[in-house]
């Protein structure tokens, strides 16, 4: 594989390259991150690999990262190459409800703010952010297929959602005709496996590609963290953070995932870091993996995770070491119970049997042809 192998983003006719440039690191607004310059290289250098889709948010480094991308794009003069990615949910006017969150009111909000700050007159797809709990998945699939409609957005998607919401959201477009959503960007790595209970047959279903953040488990499957006294140690954001909610890497389970990636990144001579972004670009359901730095040495090393393949063996290694836990009702579905249910007779498939998505290469500049 290669950047320049683009493959379909669920049941759609956008083509994305495997690994997506993640900039929450565009801009030093948050005290950490890239300045303009390192963050322009880093841009210059995904297209010269051949990579097109870009995710940002209205969220990330307080709009500055919107902002920085909207003008490396224009540019670059690079308008109709690229996908442009971002998202909304988070309240931009504290103390206003409705500046935030997915209903109607914010979400025609907060694609003016971002189309405004991204230059452009369209945004390729446009995700929600986060799940707020209370707004009908019905008001978000209208609210977006208007803005399809309208032309402010090509296409939609949903991300850090339940699978029961996702599912819903789907189903009533497929229901009413309206514009189906193509994506679902969710956490996915070695350390973080819970999306292959429900989120991967779903998203394989009803025709949702899975974009995945934090691929290094924020950072821990990188290298630069060793086990302490403390729990963890290293350079990085992860040994400050460790310990709040939704950072707790330093585990057991999760140092033993880690031995295991050493121990194989050793055995293909690669450095953990691609070895772990490799395995997640080629698990089932998984369009695009977003990859993120803040340094361009770091950005080079991540975009040769495609230069090489897994062994079987190696593999099973890794898919044993950072096995999640079937918690009830998956139990159920596993091959014990699925040969009585059929009689003796193994029948159909499991999650990990799905074939990936179809990819098209690119032949030469601006043509393409069905692999």
């Amino acid at each position: 594989m290669s950047l320049d192998s683009y493959y379909t983003l669920g049941r759609s006719g956008l083509r994305v390259s495997r690994l997506a440039l993640g900039t929450m690191t565009f801009g030093d607004n948050w005290g950490w991150g890239a300045a303009e310059d390192t963050a322009r290289a880093m841009f210059d250098r995904y297209l010269a690999a051949g990579g097109n889709i870009i995710d940002t948010a209205d969220l990330y480094t307080e709009g500055a990262s919107e902002e920085l991308l909207g003008r490396f794009v224009e540019d670059a003069g690079v308008r109709d190459r690229v996908v442009l990615s971002t998202k909304f949910s988070y309240n931009a006017q504290p103390g206003n409800p409705n500046a935030g969150g997915n209903g109607r009111k914010n979400i025609l909000r907060a694609v003016e703010g971002s189309l405004r700050r991204l230059r452009t007159d369209y945004i390729d797809l446009y995700l929600l952010h986060t799940w707020d709990r209370i707004t009908p998945a019905e008001e978000v699939v209208r609210t977006l297929d208007d803005l399809v409609r309208a032309g402010k957005i090509r296409y939609a998607g949903l991300s850090d959602v339940p699978a029961w919401y996702a599912s819903r959201a789907q189903t009533f477009a497929e229901a009413h005709a309206l514009s189906p959503l193509v994506n679902l960007q969710l956490e996915y790595s070695l350390v973080e496996r819970n999306l292959e209970h429900e989120f991967a047959p779903m998203a394989l279903e009803l025709g949702m590609g899975i974009t995945a953040w934090s691929p290094l488990g924020m950072g821990l499957l990188s290298g630069k963290y060793k086990p302490s006294e403390a729990g963890g140690a290293g350079e990085g954001r992860l040994a400050k953070v460790s310990g709040l909610p939704g950072f707790d890497r330093f585990t057991e389970r999760n140092w033993r995932i880690v031995a295991v990636l050493e121990e194989v990144a050793q055995a293909l001579g690669k450095p953990m870091a691609q070895v772990a972004l490799n395995w997640v670009a080629t698990q089932p359901a998984v369009a695009s993996v977003i990859v993120g730095a803040t340094k361009l040495a770091q950005l080079d090393d991540n975009l040769s995770a495609l230069s090489f393949e897994i062994p079987t063996e190696l593999r099973k290694r890794l898919n044993e070491a950072s096995a999640p836990d079937t918690p009830f009702p998956y139990w159920f579905f596993g091959d014990t119970q699925q040969t009585r249910i059929h009689g003796g007779v193994s029948v159909g498939s499991k999650p990990a049997d799905y074939a990936p998505p179809v990819y098209v290469k690119a032949e030469s500049v601006g043509g393409f042809k069905a692999d």
